[in-house]
């Protein structure tokens, strides 16, 4: 049964990303701020650090080319994105502990990365307008704010989820 519960959580991960993104930009005291959240990556990188990176990077291909569809104009720059970053997160993790609070750190980390690059990618296709400094702080910083509280909400939850589908996985190869 878990073996399903995996994809499920990925895909309502997915669905419940605009939803929240209704809940943006926000105006306090004359400024807009943006916040984007990234339900999908995250889960994504927890799958490339306690599960394997092969299902991650297939997961991210996925899920990118969906997104790509669904809420960008620019088709394969989320399908490459996606399992980079997960690439990134197995190959980084390798070197480290697999706490859950590096787990924590490494996914906001990678969030931070995901957002340049996909800010140059818009800056460089002229796709957006606004300069860096506007970036950092009316999209950069509430995004990393509204992704931390998600990361500390659901990051335990995301690691047992993965250890329970690993077990049940070698359980089942013996």
């Amino acid at each position: 049964m878990i073996r399903f519960v995996i994809p499920l959580i990925a895909v309502m991960l997915f669905f419940l990303e605009p939803a929240f993104s209704l809940f943006s930009p926000i105006e306090i005291g004359g400024e807009r701020y943006t916040l984007v959240p990234r339900f999908v990556i995250v889960y994504l990188i927890f799958m490339a650090i306690y599960i394997n990176r092969r299902q991650a990077i297939i997961y991210g291909i996925v899920l990118g080319l969906l997104y790509d569809m669904f809420h960008i104009d620019i088709i394969g720059l989320y399908a490459f994105l996606y399992p980079s970053i997960c690439f990134i997160a197995a190959l980084i993790i390798r070197q480290i502990h697999r706490h859950i609070g590096t787990a924590m750190m490494l996914a906001l980390f990678l969030i931070v990365v995901l957002e340049m690059l996909s800010y140059f990618f818009a800056s460089l296709l002229s796709l957006t307008s606004i300069g860096f400094d506007e970036f950092i702080t009316g999209r950069l910083a509430p995004t990393m704010i509204a992704n931390s509280i998600f990361v500390g909400m659901f990051g335990w939850f995301f690691k047992n989820l993965i250890y329970k589908r690993v077990l049940q996985g070698q359980g089942e190869s013996l």
